[in-house]
């Protein structure tokens, strides 16, 4: 299946690591992803709170170009999916735009990674986070199921993972109490915050936080058993390469 691919510009970036993985696991999977040619910023950071008219101008930029290839939109960073989302009507594009975790949770999707895996990662207890972008505001998303998505949990679960419901009220202690060893997400700057600063918040709160947080596609790559899964993970904060071994998963 051939895609237009809008990285963002993040994936160039910090979360090269999520591109990896998204880049190789969508062609383990007949995904043929065509980056958007000259494809510029959408403005997600800030200019909605600088220029309303920018706000829409530049991911309406991007929308007209891929309207000019044809083929549906594929987003993984659901911040410059949901600034897409809003310029849509401004340009009347015909092209589906899809978070790229909605996409992958498809049921034909779900159904082939399930029938590629070949390293079960049965044994790995996770909870699922999914952000405020991806499914929020539902009016601008189109998203049906906002109060309780299960796109990545079905992903997860296909590939033999034990996911466990957890509302992450408070994050980390919500997702251990729920008895998950790590969290799932979709979102670079998700994966950051969390990733980032738990040895911060342990200090402060005289915790001992230590939560792999992995890219849904990390895990489908792994259970696809594709080499390079080593090379994302080693990228991590939190080291998620220990708790792979002990549950015999990382076989590398």
């Amino acid at each position: 299946m051939d895609v237009t691919y809008y990285p963002g510009c993040s994936l160039e970036s910090s979360a090269r690591d999520y591109d990896e993985s998204i880049r190789a696991v969508c062609a383990a999977l007949d995904i043929r992803l065509h980056e958007l040619p000259d494809w510029t910023c959408c403005g997600a950071t800030s200019a909605h709170s600088v220029d309303e008219e920018l706000a829409i101008t530049l991911p309406a930029l991007n929308l007209s170009a891929a309207e000019q290839i044809g083929n549906d939109v594929v987003v993984p960073c659901p911040l410059c999916f949901n600034r897409l989302k809003r310029a849509e009507d401004s340009v009347d594009s015909s092209v589906g735009i899809y978070d790229l975790g909605s996409f992958m949770g498809q049921g034909e999707w779900i159904d082939k990674i399930r029938s590629r895996v070949t390293h079960s990662l049965e044994g790995l207890r996770a909870v699922c986070y999914y952000g405020c972008m991806a499914n929020r505001p539902p009016k601008i998303t189109g998203s049906s199921d906002y109060e309780n998505p299960r796109d990545m949990d079905n992903i997860a679960e296909a590939l033999g993972v034990d996911v466990r419901p957890s509302l992450v009220r408070n994050l980390y202690d919500k997702a251990l109490e729920a008895g998950a060893e790590c969290i799932i997400v979709s979102c670079q700057m998700c994966q950051a915050n969390l990733d980032l600063y738990q040895q911060d918040i342990s200090k402060q709160f005289e915790a001992h936080y230590n939560v792999p947080v992995f890219y849904f596609t990390e895990l489908i790559g792994l259970a696809l058993g594709l080499e390079e899964s080593a090379t994302w993970l080693k990228r991590h904060m939190v080291d998620p390469i220990q708790l792979l071994k002990k549950k015999n998963l990382l076989r590398q």
